[in-house]
């Protein structure tokens, strides 16, 4: 049945690439991407060809038959369509099966899964380390020992754990080509042993009670940007991610009712996170909306409509004399959670929720669904107030370790 201009409008991608054929070959190709491509199948000297008329709506229905025609009328004269090279090669229509086409098609479908923009922006970075070897191969040709060379380039960099996450990266692109009937076999599967194993270096955190005091006073005291300062403040008061804190736009903030919501799309979990804002904090985001109040950004870098770099806070804590190995941005969460816990006043359950952590037992994850908010608003009121109390002097201790 031939098309019409209301089938190739109505045309929807689905998770697989669909073909509609119109007459004498002519195909529209609805890629799972939304891309809808015209192709003319053909055989030429006994073999069967393909010949790429466009990208619809750019070349209509009308225009895709008129360049069929004048294909065909080529074949009938006994000439090959597909146009031929300056050096005399002819080309090819380029492959939908390939590892280039499939990876960018893969991608696209988290961005409609909403994934962060960050997480999106380092996959596409680590696709950069196998598109030289894989790019231009079917995925159907990509063998185990193709995905262990590439592999194996980025450990020789000393790049461990770059080397696993884009293995994995790999196996994900070639398991959505199964998917869309683009590929047959997921080769990274047989390489789960082949990587050598990175060694997890905890992020440093200040988890005394005393020397996080003295690290609170030398953050009042910070005399580079205000912004900054607020900002380590802010990560001491609610100990966010530090990307969390660092995207904040002034709408996820009612300071009049002490919450700020993070919306999923910026959540490593992609599910909206609360957290009650104790009186410091909402004192210190008004004397910060005097200064960025204007812009949609909390903490707007340098560059317009972007915020502030992940280099920035770990920078100011370098000029305070905390080396990298003594206090990260992340470290607050850290320091946050040992001295919750170590406290004895708070369950784990309200303090792994305040933190926005998963709970890595699926069976409880699913019964253990409650926020703790009651707990949750009560813990952050004594956490401001044990602050302030840390700042007053080294001997404030107001509970000791366990053990």
């Amino acid at each position: 049945m031939a098309l019409s201009d209301a089938a190739c409008r109505a045309a929807k991608p689905g998770p697989k690439l669909r073909k509609l054929s119109d007459s004498a070959g002519l195909q529209l190709w609805v890629n799972p991407n939304g891309s809808r491509l015209w192709r003319l199948a053909y055989r030429y000297n006994g073999k069967q060809k393909l010949l790429a008329l466009g990208k619809y709506p750019s070349v209509g229905l009308a225009a895709a038959r008129a360049a069929r025609d004048a294909a065909r009328a080529q074949l009938a004269g006994g000439k090959d369509p597909l146009p031929a090279r300056a050096d005399g090669r002819v080309l090819q229509a380029e492959p939908n099966d390939t590892f280039k086409v499939v990876a960018p098609d893969y991608l696209e479908k988290l961005r409609r899964e909403q994934r962060a923009p960050a997480t999106l922006q380092k996959k596409e970075w680590l696709l950069r380390f196998a598109y030289p070897a894989l790019g231009e191969k079917r995925v159907s040709e990509i063998r185990p020992l193709d995905v262990l060379q590439v592999l194996q380039q980025v450990e020789l960099r000393g790049c461990y754990e770059t080397a696993r996450r884009l293995r994995s990266l790999i196996g994900s692109v070639c398991r959505y080509a199964i998917a869309t009937a683009r590929g047959d076999m997921d080769p990274t599967s047989a390489l789960r042993d082949a990587l050598t194993v990175p060694v997890v270096t905890p992020r440093a955190a200040i988890t005394n009670a005393v020397k996080f005091g003295a690290l609170l006073r030398a953050i009042d005291g910070f005399d580079g940007q205000p912004t900054t300062r607020a900002a380590l403040q802010l990560m001491a008061l609610l100990f966010p991610r530090p990307g969390e804190l660092r995207g904040a736009e002034w709408q996820e903030f009612d300071l009049d009712g002490s919450l700020w919501t993070i919306p999923g799309g910026r959540m490593k979990m992609r599910l909206a996170h609360r957290i009650f804002l104790p009186r410091p904090a909402v004192r210190i985001l008004q004397q910060l909306f005097e200064i960025t109040g204007h812009q949609g950004l909390v903490f707007p870098g340098l560059i317009p409509g972007k915020p502030i770099s992940e280099n920035t806070m770990n920078g100011a804590l370098r000029r305070l004399g905390y080396g990298a190995d003594q206090m990260t941005a992340h470290g607050f969460r850290a320091s946050a959670s040992t001295l919750l816990n170590e406290s004895g006043k708070w369950s784990a359950d309200a303090i792994e929720r305040q933190l926005a952590h998963r709970d890595r037992d699926a069976v409880r994850r699913t019964y253990a669904r409650g926020e703790h908010w009651d707990e949750r608003v009560k813990m952050m009121r004594w956490w401001a107030d044990y602050l302030d109390r840390l700042k007053t002097g080294p001997s404030m201790a107001p509970f000791k370790r366990a053990g």
